[in-house]
């Protein structure tokens, strides 16, 4: 058990440093192409944070484990908002003043439902995929063009410091960026295998790892990304980091996997979407509400995650 255990942390390591790498190499190269910083932090550096669930899961489905792919979204999208912004709301009150991220709120909640039904035939096919990754096209370019409409100087100087500080040469910036997907892949392949092979030593269900011990692993780069926002209460980066994660992660990370290796849904249960939409239309009334999230609010939302991992792991 400990090759399993230490091939999923040294994967896990792997999957850290890549993203970041990635992040950096290919934010750095987007404002080399005159891209807005803006738009950087809104879809490069989001994209770079999902990076993680992206190659897992495709790894995962390509192995013939679709169960830990699909687990590992639907683990990942609920730890998004019941650990990692619960965690940010108790740190600091949350307020967001992006009309950009409240846009998106009931467009996570959209694909949330949508996923659900595409689950209730129990097959994920090729067809379903190519329809999430091409909304995905849609979603990206929409929210490039809305982000130039962006008229809050507060909100758009608070994405453009998301971007982190880039080295000048191009060429640093192309070898950061090839060197990141390397340590995805092998970091993928490490993470993935040593969870399988945890999986059947211990004789639990590939769907059990995915939305367990793979979610919360790939999702460390959001939540290192959310909890340093909120300690220095960049809360619009706080809130947007989760809910663009959540949407990538159904749109691309699912989208493009099933796309590539459909598979058979098996293994998850009602209560398992039924965490997974609770949580999501729980962020709805405070959209109503201004976007407020208080600390007991929060402290709901970890509660939330407490009971279901103590439901799974009993």
């Amino acid at each position: 058990m400990l090759f399993e255990i230490g091939s999923v942390i040294v994967g896990l390591i792997l999957l850290i440093v890549g993203a970041d790498s990635l992040i950096r190499g290919s934010s750095g190269l987007a404002l080399r192409f005159g891209i807005s910083s803006l738009v950087v932090g809104l879809t490069v550096v989001a994209f770079g944070t999902s990076a993680p669930e992206l190659v897992v899961s495709l790894n995962a489905a390509m192995r013939g484990n679709g169960q830990i792919a699909l687990g590992n979204v639907i683990g990942s999208n609920i730890a998004n908002i019941a650990l990692i912004l619960g965690l940010s709301a108790l740190i600091n009150p949350i307020q967001t003043q992006a009309q950009l991220i409240r846009r998106d709120v009931p467009i996570m909640i959209l694909m949330t439902v949508v996923l659900v039904l595409m689950l209730t035939n129990g097959v994920l096919g090729r067809w379903e995929g190519t329809i999430l990754f091409l909304v995905l096209i849609g979603y990206v370019g929409s929210t490039v063009y809305l982000s130039q409409r962006e008229r809050n100087e507060a909100v758009r100087e608070t994405f453009q410091q998301a971007v982190p500080v880039q080295p000048r040469k191009p060429i640093i910036l192309l070898i950061l960026t090839l060197l990141g997907l390397g340590l995805l892949v092998l970091g993928a392949h490490l993470f993935v295998k040593g969870a399988v092979d945890l999986a059947r030593r211990l004789a639990v269900s590939d769907a059990l790892i995915g939305l367990t011990l793979v979610a919360l692993g790939t999702s460390l780069p959001e939540l290192a990304t959310t909890v340093v926002a909120s300690l220095q209460h960049k809360n619009d980066i706080a809130v947007g980091n989760v809910i663009g994660s959540n949407i990538f992660n159904i749109l691309c990370v699912l989208g493009l996997t099933v796309a590539i290796s459909p598979f058979a849904v098996e293994g998850f249960s009602v209560i398992d979407l039924g965490v997974m939409l609770v949580t999501v239309m729980l962020l709805f009334p405070l959209v109503r509400s201004g976007f407020v999230l208080s600390r007991w609010e929060g402290g709901l939302l970890l509660a939330i995650y407490v009971g279901y991992m103590w439901y799974l792991l009993r």
